[in-house]
């Protein structure tokens, strides 16, 4: 019998992928076997190259240093996301630890949404940026370190502000900073490097909500790329210039402009059209024309010269490492990741449903060959500020089910991105509110399509999809045959008091106030209506999760076997808010399924 383990990806990146200043190549990191580490892979093609062999830490962020011989890189242990820097030579040796703040987070400007920062390094090569919580737990601050003498130049945030290192101006003279004030709200700063007590310098400050979203420097140190969204509902691309002050526009399509780069008289970026990246490449002044690419989702996009890669996924297709030749107007895979299993795959159907006050849901529906009465899972994405994206989610379980007879049908509802910034927050201070009426009506499009039986309809989801999924369970459980949910929190009153510090100022305008509502935030927790939930339930949990703890589970558990309700409790005491190991990926993922299967009646 088909199993999910021949569905699985060999192998998952994380979501930066570095190219190498001269263009000859690419850093990533991958779990290939076991937590991820870091790899170098020729962009010619040819095998890849293991730099690091962590058993319990896993790779997140990697850079080059200016000079191509070394790579600065985050890890954290178990899944605990308290992030150390560790610098590496490229010809191999043993990796040089340069923060120790044990149960402190050091970032890389990487971890910015939609942006990866050509490199954290002074470009003498010297000195390297980061941000870290070091001096105060619930305070992100910028730090300038010299990598040979380990001093430390420190800007602290400002009130209210996560703040994070972007890049050093070719100059020198120059450091970008963003600062987030939640996920719908940030800036852009300098700091003069040249001043040894210079203050953060704040380019953007503005009322109400605004993204900035720093790109690459100028060759001159004039200026810089930005996205932002002050002139409408999506991100535009615009050069910001350090002696006007002005942003001036130089691409607003009616979607998000997602990723820029930079290099060499080449400028590439992404827009998200409708959940599928489009690439664009100007070239000396011109648009090039590019190599047909298969409809998925572009991420981590780099240049240098005649050389674009980036990640590349489809519904069908797990993400590659890949590059795009502009000289032989080529595209290269340099990476295998597809799974064991010959099969073959459906690429998914973008469909649209009309909810309870109007609005219409977008979402991707992945259905079965022919024309039997199927069972349906409703995957809901976390984030909630996210979007689900045909990117072989979830390492291969959507077709998996698939091939197992069971429809998959995956909602962008209210709160989700890539549909302007109205709609995306309409989540704020609503969880379990509105968006509840989408996942019913997503229920009752799936009643009108003649080949789905109604008794046969499942919901799962990681994080706030999990979140959810409880949510649907306990609220509506006359409409569900099973659950699923993954690291998803049940109580929003205890889960805003526990988040990592560094986020907790952002809970009251994202979820609401702790301190000053807890009825309000109860009235929207799962956890409340528990009682009600009579589908059988299988929870999934990383003992080392900061965003979801552990608690946030057991409470949903206890409640439910206490008055004797079927509940499956998978907890995972090396990961945390996911999957770091590939093999307790392969065995939570596979478990889930064939839950889901069990429950679901599908077809071998």
């Amino acid at each position: 019998m088909t199993e999910y383990r021949d569905f699985a990806a060999r192998q998952r990146f994380r979501s930066n992928v570095a190219l190498s200043p001269d263009g000859t190549f690419v850093a990533y990191a991958a779990n290939t076997d076991g937590p991820h580490n870091l790899y170098v892979a020729p962009v010619a093609g040819g095998p890849a190259r293991k730099l690091t062999d962590h058993a319990e830490r896993s790779v997140r962020q990697v850079a080059w240093s200016p000079d191509g011989r070394r790579l600065l890189y985050t890890a954290d242990f178990q899944g605990d996301e308290q992030f150390q820097l560790y610098l590496v030579d490229v010809d191999g040796g043993p990796a040089r630890r340069l923060t120790h703040a044990p149960g402190r987070q050091h970032v890389l400007g990487s971890s910015i949404h939609g942006y990866d920062a050509p490199s954290p390094f002074t470009p003498d090569g010297r000195s390297v940026v980061y941000a870290a919580n070091d001096r105060d737990p619930a305070v992100q601050d910028v730090l300038v370190q010299d990598l040979d003498t380990g001093a430390v130049r420190r800007v602290e945030s400002i009130e209210g502000t996560l703040l994070h290192a972007v890049s050093v101006s070719p100059d020198g003279r120059w450091l970008l900073t963003s600062g987030s004030h939640g996920n719908n709200d940030s800036d852009l700063g300098l700091v003069d490097l040249h001043e040894p007590d210079a203050p953060l310098w704040v380019l953007t400050a503005h009322e109400g909500k605004r993204l900035h979203v720093p790109g690459p420097w100028a060759a001159d140190s004039s200026g810089f790329l930005l996205l932002h969204d002050t002139g409408g509902e999506f991100l535009a691309l615009g050069s910001y210039s350090l002696a006007t002050g002005a942003i001036t526009d130089l691409a607003t399509p009616p979607w998000d402009v997602e990723h820029v780069a930079a290099g060499g008289g080449v400028r590439a970026w992404t827009v998200n059209e409708d959940g599928v990246s489009r690439l664009f490449v100007l070239r000396d002044g011109k648009l090039v024309t590019l190599p047909e690419l298969p409809s998925g989702v572009i991420e981590s996009l780099s240049v240098v010269g005649d050389v674009v890669t980036f990640l590349l996924a489809t519904g069908a297709r797990p993400f590659e490492v890949v590059a795009l030749d502009l000289a032989a107007n080529e595209l290269r895979h340099l990476t295998s990741s597809a799974p064991s299993v010959r099969a073959d795959f459906v690429e998914p159907e973008l469909v649209r449903y009309p909810t309870h006050d109007g609005l219409e849901v977008p979402a991707w529906l992945y259905r079965p060959r022919g024309d039997d009465v199927r069972g349906v899972v409703i995957s809901i994405h976390g984030g909630p500020q996210a979007q689900e994206r045909p990117q072989y989610n979830y390492s291969g379980l959507y077709q998996y089910l698939v091939a197992r007879g069971i429809a998959v049908l995956a909602p962008n509802v209210r709160g989700s991105t890539g549909y302007g910034k109205t709609y995306a927050q309409l989540i704020l201070r609503d969880f379990g509110g509105d968006e509840l009426g989408d996942f019913e009506h997503a229920v009752k499009f799936l009643h009108g399509l003649g080949w789905v039986d109604p008794a046969r309809i499942a919901v799962w989801g990681a994080s706030y999809g999990g979140f959810a999924t409880l949510s649907c369970l306990s609220r509506m459980p006359s409409l569900w045959a099973a659950g699923v949910s993954l690291v998803g929190p049940s109580n929003l009153l205890t889960m805003a008091r526990s988040v990592p510090e560094t986020w907790r100022a952002e809970m009251a305008d994202w979820v609401g106030d702790p301190d000053t509502e807890p009825d309000f935030l109860l009235e929207r927790s799962p956890i409340t209506y528990a009682d009600a939930i009579t589908a059988p339930l299988f929870v999934i949990q990383g003992a080392n999760d900061p965003r979801v703890v552990k608690a946030e589970s057991d409470q949903i558990v206890a409640a439910l076997r206490g008055r004797g309700v079927e509940v499956r409790y998978d907890v995972y005491a090396d990961e945390g808010h996911g999957f770091t190991n590939r093999a307790n990926e392969v065995k939570a993922i596979g478990d889930l399924a064939d839950f889901l299967v069990s429950h679901l009646d599908g077809a071998a």
